[in-house]
């Protein structure tokens, strides 16, 4: 598929506009004393995190974090080990991973909630004889 110089003039702005609005990674790191990486971006700010709260980095090992490189835009870290990449302005968009992953992260922490009212209404489902059966239909 060729791309025409329209196209890739009009990338080109996007990421400049990108770059305008979002500082660039300058150093990352995996320090191992505390088990976080660390993103340094250009305007000083640094992002330190757990890397199991990360998609595509929850399974990692320190190992596979080492030798972490920023993309040539600064605006991505890629970890050759793992063959995995981050997108910061995403990764600060949905707070370490996508909506739809986060979200999913929230919703199966809620789902481990327990209270005394969460309690109750299990036992009173359960007099009732629990969840009916399915049905397979005939056809």
């Amino acid at each position: 598929m060729a791309i025409t110089d329209e196209e890739f003039e009009a990338a080109n702005r996007r990421g400049a506009v990108k770059r305008q609005a979002f500082p660039p990674a300058v150093e990352v790191r995996y320090d191992r004393r505390i088990s976080r990486v660390m993103i340094t971006l250009a305007s000083g700010l640094q992002l330190v995190f757990a890397p199991r709260d990360v998609q595509g980095l929850q399974h990692a090992r320190p190992a596979d974090l080492v030798d972490a490189e920023i993309s040539p835009s600064g605006l991505g870290v890629h970890f050759p080990h793992l063959d995995a990449d981050i997108y910061l302005p995403a990764l600060l968009d949905g707070f370490l991973g996508s909506r739809r992953w986060m979200a999913a992260q929230m919703g199966k922490t809620g789902g481990m909630a327990t209270s005394e009212a969460k309690v109750a209404a299990a036992r009173r489902n359960g007099k009732l004889g629990g969840r009916p059966r399915k049905i397979p239909e005939r056809t």
